[in-house]
C-alpha cells in the first residue's frame, strides 16, 4: 500500500498555535494581521419567534452597523473603526492589540413566510438584540418514512 503525501513542507505547529490563538497576529508575533472582526452570534428560540444576539463593543451602531431581509436572508452588516488611526497609523505605541476593527457581515436564513415587518432590532450594553417574529410558527417536526 502507497500514501500520497502532499505536503511539500514540514508542518509547523508553534507558528498554528500562534496563529489560531492570536487575534492580533498571523506568523511573527510582531506582525499585525489583516483580519477582519466577526462578531459572536447566540441564537434562541423564544417561543415562535427567533431572537439573535451579536456581540458588538465599542461600535456605534446608529452609523455603522445595518440589518436587512434579503432573498430570505437576515443580513447584519458594520463595521467597527480604529479610533487610534488618525493619532497613531503605525500602531506602533501598542504593545499588545488584541481588539480587531474593520468590517463584518453576518446572515442567517429564514423562512420564506417572515418578512420586513416581523424583524426589530435593538442595541444595549454592547449587544445586538434582533428578534425575527414567527420564524417557527407552525413548524413541526416531520416524520418521513424511508422507502425499502
Amino acid at each position: 500500500m502507497s500514501t500520497l503525501n502532499l505536503r511539500t513542507r514540514p508542518f509547523d505547529t508553534d507558528r498554528w498555535v500562534r496563529d489560531f490563538f492570536s487575534p492580533a497576529t498571523a506568523g511573527d508575533w510582531r506582525t499585525p494581521a489583516p483580519r477582519g472582526v466577526h462578531p459572536a452570534a447566540e441564537i434562541t428560540k423564544d417561543g415562535d419567534d427567533a431572537v439573535v444576539r451579536l456581540e458588538l463593543p465599542g461600535i456605534d451602531v446608529d452609523k455603522d452597523v445595518t440589518v436587512e431581509l434579503d432573498a430570505g436572508r437576515l443580513v447584519i452588516r458594520g463595521e467597527r473603526r480604529d479610533e487610534h488611526a488618525e493619532t497613531d497609523p503605525t500602531g506602533a505605541n501598542r504593545t499588545l492589540r488584541e481588539v480587531r476593527y474593520g468590517a463584518f457581515r453576518r446572515s442567517f436564513g429564514v423562512p420564506s413566510h417572515v418578512t420586513g415587518d416581523a424583524i426589530s432590532a435593538s442595541y444595549d450594553a454592547g449587544i445586538l438584540t434582533v428578534r425575527v417574529a414567527g420564524v417557527h410558527a407552525g413548524s413541526q417536526p416531520q416524520r418521513i418514512t424511508i422507502a425499502k
